[in-house]
């Protein structure tokens, strides 16, 4: 049975560029260079590549009351979020009125930073709420 070299390579994934330099795989008949090189060594990458280590962050404590706190309700600006928002707010007026909500719009998308809003809740806010789309 006769084994087409070129084909067998190209099914396993091995040009055969990486084979031209040896002798013992070579096509019968050809020059053989004056220096025996040693096994042809084909190194390799795993493909899944080496992730860094998870960093875990607990969650904040849950406060014990909202009585007399304050809650940021935080729209990202997904259609909708203000509605839904403003239904949570009617919801803490009618059935909590010690609770204070206020109502922000995020700049910019879910995935963007917003430190001025950051500062705002940090300084004067117990608790979030934020809405975002999907």
């Amino acid at each position: 049975m006769k084994i087409n070299r070129r084909k067998l390579l190209s099914l396993i994934g091995v040009t055969p560029a990486v084979l031209a330099g040896t002798p013992s795989l070579a096509e019968p008949g050809t020059a053989k260079p004056a220096v025996k090189p040693g096994p042809v060594k084909i190194e390799t990458l795993n493909p899944k590549g080496l992730p860094p280590p998870i960093q875990l962050i607990p969650m904040a404590p849950r406060l014990s009351s909202l009585d007399g706190k304050t809650i940021f309700l935080v729209s990202d600006g997904f259609a909708g979020a203000d509605r839904f928002l403003n239904q949570i707010a009617i919801w803490f007026q009618k059935n909590m009125p010690n609770v204070k909500t206020v109502y922000r719009l995020k700049a910019g998308s879910y995935f963007d930073d917003d430190p001025k809003l950051m500062a705002e809740m940090k300084a004067s806010g117990n608790a979030m709420i934020m809405a975002y789309g999907h």
